[in-house]
């Protein structure tokens, strides 16, 4: 493994409506060591650059960082992301020059969770079936949230690299004639029926809830995903109850698809804002069973280890696991 540069790190983690920035020393023995963590508004500054040197200025006092790391919540070309929910541009290239750093590197905010899964500690995960990883295989991590990250991991011959995909916009599978109904429902609606649409998000949990309420012929309330969740957790709506069983069942089905696409051998991760709102559920569901239901690839499936990420600031563990790997 390379080992990087000494000297300060400024790590940043940028949202649509927030960021945060935190400054690491990059050093043999330093561990996933951060320091404190400044939160910003983006709305607060007009660019990035002035939200940075806002930053570095209450920061003052201290060695500047000589590099940063960026992880971004969008899509990332030549090192440069136009953001969707906010007027920012982050171009590593542009700044920097204008910053005075010896490198800018700006990484999608899944691949910056792919980078911080060879560090996490048991503490940081809930164990959800499976055997040990096999070391040095790839790993792969899945993420429902506002949509459905996949990233994958890979080492070889001790050079690392976080494959960073669309996977959300593949195609969602059904397995039984219930699951078929439901995708028949959003057919209707969408046309394709992805996995990130149709099931697997925010938005996906509440597309679950409405097509499940039309094929079983029942009238029910408005409600978004977090209601969703509440009321099948409470028990207070049937509706809502199947529709995060069927949620959880279809998470094991996509996951095991893209375990045997990836070869991930290594363990399969979960991640992501959902579905940490419920790890006793998801254990006792068909979760695991549908990740292992592959046919001649069960037994395959069932040696990988499946382990929900807890830790909620992992994306700064793999900002600096980046830029340890990455001495540039």
């Amino acid at each position: 493994m390379s080992i990087g540069k000494t000297g300060k790190i400024l790590l940043a983690d940028i949202g649509g409506t927030n960021a945060r920035f935190a400054l690491s020393q990059s050093e043999p023995g330093n561990g996933d060591q951060t320091g404190s963590i400044d939160y910003v508004k983006v709305a607060d500054f007009p660019t990035v650059q002035e939200a940075i040197v806002d930053v570095l200025a209450r920061r003052a006092g201290g060695e500047p960082p000589q590099r940063a790391v960026l992880a971004v919540a969008g899509p990332v070309t030549n090192n440069r992301c136009v953001m969707t929910n906010s007027p920012w541009v982050i171009d590593g290239n542009e700044l920097q020059p204008t910053l005075g750093f010896d490198s800018v590197h700006v990484l999608n905010d899944f691949e910056v969770v792919a980078w911080s899964l060879p560090a996490l500690r048991p503490a940081d995960l809930i164990p959800l079936g499976g055997q040990d990883g096999l070391p040095a295989e790839p790993l792969l991590v899945v993420g429902p949230g506002t949509g459905f990250g996949v990233s994958c991991l890979v080492e070889r011959h001790g050079a690392r690299l976080a494959v960073v995909t669309e996977a959300g916009h593949a195609t969602l599978p059904a397995e039984n004639e219930r699951e078929e109904r439901v995708i028949a429902s959003l057919r209707r609606r969408f046309g394709h029926v992805s996995i990130e649409r149709g099931a697997l998000s925010g938005s996906g949990l509440q597309s679950l809830y409405e097509a499940l309420a039309e094929i079983d012929g029942v009238q029910v309330p408005h409600r978004d995903a977090a209601a969703i969740t509440k009321a099948a957790l409470d028990g207070s709506c049937p509706v809502s109850r199947a529709t995060l069983e069927m949620f959880c069942a279809t998470l094991g089905s996509v996951t095991g698809n893209l375990a045997v696409t990836f070869g991930a051998r290594g363990g399969v991760y979960i991640a992501g804002g959902i579905v940490p709102r419920f790890p006793e559920f998801l254990a006792a569901s068909a979760f695991r069973a549908r990740f292992e239901a592959k046919g001649r690839f069960q037994d395959y499936l069932r040696n990988i280890p499946t382990r929900l990420v807890t830790k909620p600031d992992a994306s700064f563990l793999g900002l600096k696991m980046f830029a340890d790997h990455n001495p540039d």
